[in-house]
């Protein structure tokens, strides 16, 4: 996905020049179709309930395969952004099952600490705020995403294996942010801080990589480069679920669309069976002010 010479990609930071060929557009670089899709999670009847209110998420089931490009759409408050930290376990579940089911089909909403922290590693969430050091430099950041993988006295100190330091400067490239790599992160624009966290959260090597609303804030032109490099990932075999509040950008780039009203899933399918009157139950009134 995103190899080279490990002595060239370390020499990146000795080099006087840069010793990479400069990056050709992502889409030339896009692995071929996946034909045969392997299912890699399966959700059932998963609801959340916060002490006193009704349910955020209500009896949602979905199965969810490598290489899909999901949409999450929904009006604001539909909950969205609460199913991705459920299915990432950074929100615990009021009940239901999400299985991983490429593993042991083990229940993500019943592991211990110590299981739930590898998964948070195989099914890797990227935050709307980004959630970077700000003032560590980029590849540093890039770095922290293989905590989970390293011993604790390592981390601390910020020591890290060569072929980590390899690999993420891979990332960098692959993702044409590698010239802002010794950059505090403080110092990127936010298009550019996005690109870091997806780099991060690939470190991980996960089987999924959630997004909550990863381009609510970026212009149109950041907006396609962090679009295009989630459609590069899951093109690569890595399921992918994003939070979208542009209709136009579920017909660009996705391939399956979850519609949420009130916590409940309205539509599952794919993009073009969204119908006005789809579109209508999602969002009511708010459905003129669609993109």
């Amino acid at each position: 996905m995103y190899q080279s010479n490990d002595s060239n990609a370390l020499n990146y930071f000795i080099a006087p020049e840069p010793v990479f060929e400069q990056d050709n557009d992502l889409s030339d670089q896009i692995s071929p179709k996946i034909k045969a899709k392997k299912q890699v999670l399966c959700v059932k009847q998963l609801t959340k309930a916060y002490k006193g209110g009704k349910n955020v998420l209500d009896n949602i089931s979905f199965d969810l395969y490598e290489g899909e490009f999901v949409a999450v759409i929904g009006r604001s408050g539909a909950g969205k952004s609460t199913m991705l930290h459920t299915l990432n376990g950074t929100i615990s579940a009021s009940s239901g099952e999400i299985l991983d089911v490429s593993g042991e089909h083990e229940n993500v909403i019943t592991m211990p600490r110590k299981q739930l922290r590898h998964w948070r590693s195989q099914c890797s969430m990227i935050f709307q705020n980004f959630c970077l050091v700000p003032r560590l430099d980029v590849i540093t950041n890039v770095l922290l995403g293989r905590l989970s993988h390293t011993p604790t006295w390592k981390s601390m100190f910020k020591v890290f294996d060569d072929k980590d330091r390899v690999k993420a400067i891979e990332l960098l490239k692959w993702l044409k942010i590698l010239p802002h790599a010794l950059q505090r992160a403080e110092n990127l624009s936010g298009g550019q801080q996005q690109r870091v966290a997806i780099c991060r959260a690939l470190m991980q090597e996960p089987k999924i990589l959630l997004a909550d609303e990863p381009v609510a804030s970026l212009d149109p032109k950041n907006t396609t480069r962090i679009m295009d490099a989630l459609q590069k990932v899951s093109g690569e075999g890595i399921a992918v679920m994003v939070n979208l509040h542009s209709i136009e950008l579920v017909h660009q780039y996705c391939t399956r669309v979850i519609g949420l009203e009130k916590g409940k899933v309205v539509y599952d399918g794919a993009p073009a069976g969204l119908t006005d009157d789809i579109l209508h139950t999602l969002y009511g009134d708010e459905v003129d002010q669609l993109s």
